[in-house]
């Protein structure tokens, strides 16, 4: 058994808070659109529905970066929060790709240039704080004085 302990896997603690907030941001944005989709697009029209839906997923947004900050934040220094927020990025613009080519139908190309110029300008400021929010919220709830300790 002591030489199993030698091969142990590092995980990164990094990776997995990126992992949990893109899960977590990810799912609520997945059952959201399942509900804004067929219900809520009828009614309102695709524009008011996706700028609808923006401010539920800013919470959910906050919510998941507090979640991980307060669950990883001893692991994790004041310059890898900046790194969970891009690598929760790219994992969020890799799936929501593969999501638009799979269930749409679309190629890439074609799901980016038909995005409402308005919402869609909405949508990149929320993957702004979707990234940044990681690092944001590392300073709440004491976060500040562990960055300072770990040379942030």
């Amino acid at each position: 058994m002591e030489r199993l302990s030698g091969n142990r896997r590092h995980d990164s603690p990094v990776l997995r808070s990126a992992v949990v907030y893109f899960g977590i941001v990810f799912g609520v944005g997945f059952v959201l659109g399942s509900v804004r989709v067929p219900f809520v697009v009828p009614w309102l029209g695709e524009r008011s529905a996706e700028l609808a839906e923006m401010p539920l997923m800013f919470i959910a947004i906050f919510v998941a970066a507090g979640h991980v900050v307060r669950r990883y934040g001893v692991s994790v220094g004041p310059r890898g929060w900046a790194l969970v927020g891009v690598a929760a990025l790219a994992l969020l613009v890799c799936a929501e790709l593969l999501l638009a080519v799979a269930l749409a139908g679309r190629g890439v190309g074609e799901y980016i240039a038909s995005r409402d110029p308005v919402s869609g300008s909405v949508y990149l400021g929320m993957l702004l704080a979707f990234a940044a929010m990681p690092w944001l919220r590392r300073g709440f709830g004491g976060g500040r004085s562990r960055d300072r300790a770990n040379g942030g």
